[in-house]
């Protein structure tokens, strides 16, 4: 398929995209889940193996083939919305705060025409960075897609099929509980926990799981070696010395950041403060070297 070629999909990530279109072309040559043909599927996988690449594969698929609408994409925060040209979910459930000191959400109920409107064609739906998505989050998300679907209460995200990318040792939620919490008998009842546990159920119902092991971000033995330690919390002193050699400290400032490779490379700085110095010489190089006069141009926000 050209898709794959394009997209230079490996074998696991040609076969995550081949469960979501063979589902979605319906031909149900591979196994994918419940009896019903629901797929609530999970593709996990840790950075640099593929998950916002495979996205944009099963993105294309759905606009060559002439149903973008049937596809909806979701992220819990907006860079990673913007990775994947998807929405944020808090956005998608109407949350804002326009007031700091109170949080705005928007209400869904049955008979919502703009809600039923923005969900009539959707079939499917991408939940990229799932360990930021907590369970009362995926709860509220499940309720506002069940409204807007008008299908039993028993169906998962009411018929919608389910893809979730992330990987667990990431980010955990802000406020709320990770997918794989487990709410126990001794813990008040509240609204809250009714909501967590009816998430949980919706975790236990997902059956296809194709995890993305092979890195394709880099070829560097022993710093993928060095990235798999720091990740489980197995770090040593040989990977604290290596990432060592990668400082640029006192001794090296010296070199100009209008040389190579200063004046190309990335540079990953702690502070807010060291960054916009580092850009403002960036700026001020760069004028001078085609000649030019630098213009600065001063921003005025202001807040209610």
């Amino acid at each position: 398929m050209d898709i794959i070629k394009q997209f230079t999909l490996n074998s696991q990530q040609r076969y995550a995209f081949m469960i979501v279109t063979s589902h979605l072309d319906d031909e149900n040559q591979i196994h994918t889940g419940s009896a019903d043909n629901h797929l609530l599927m999970f593709v996990p996988g840790c950075g640099g193996t593929g998950k916002s690449q495979l996205i944009r594969g099963i993105t294309q698929y759905f606009q060559i083939t002439k149903r973008g609408k049937m596809l909806r994409k979701l992220a819990p925060t907006s860079i990673a919305a913007a990775e994947i040209d998807g929405l944020t979910i808090h956005s998608f459930l109407g949350e804002s705060r326009k007031n700091s000191k109170k949080k705005q959400t928007r209400t869904f109920r049955p008979g919502d025409t703009k809600l039923e409107n923005e969900w009539r064609h959707v079939k499917y739906l991408i939940i990229d960075e799932m360990s930021m998505v907590g369970l009362s989050l995926l709860a509220r998300l499940n309720r506002i897609v069940k409204t807007a679907k008008h299908i039993n209460s028993d169906i998962p995200f009411g018929g919608v099929n389910v893809i979730f990318f992330g990987d667990y040792l990431q980010y955990s939620p802000v406020l709320d509980r990770p997918l794989y919490h487990s709410c126990t008998s001794a813990e008040q009842i509240t609204e809250r926990q009714i909501d967590m546990r009816c998430a949980q159920k919706l975790i236990s119902q997902m059956s296809c799981v194709v995890e993305l092991s092979q890195q394709m971000r880099t070829e560097d033995l022993r710093y993928l070696d060095l990235l798999n330690r720091l990740r489980s919390g197995q770090s040593t002193i040989e990977d604290y010395q290596l990432l060592c050699t990668r400082i640029v400290g006192n001794s090296k400032l010296q070199a100009s950041l209008r040389q190579k490779p200063w004046n190309e490379a990335p540079i990953l700085v702690f502070r807010n403060t060291l960054r916009t110095q580092i850009n403002n010489r960036a700026v001020l190089n760069k004028a001078m070297e085609m000649g030019l006069r630098p213009m600065v141009c001063a921003a005025q926000d202001y807040f209610q």
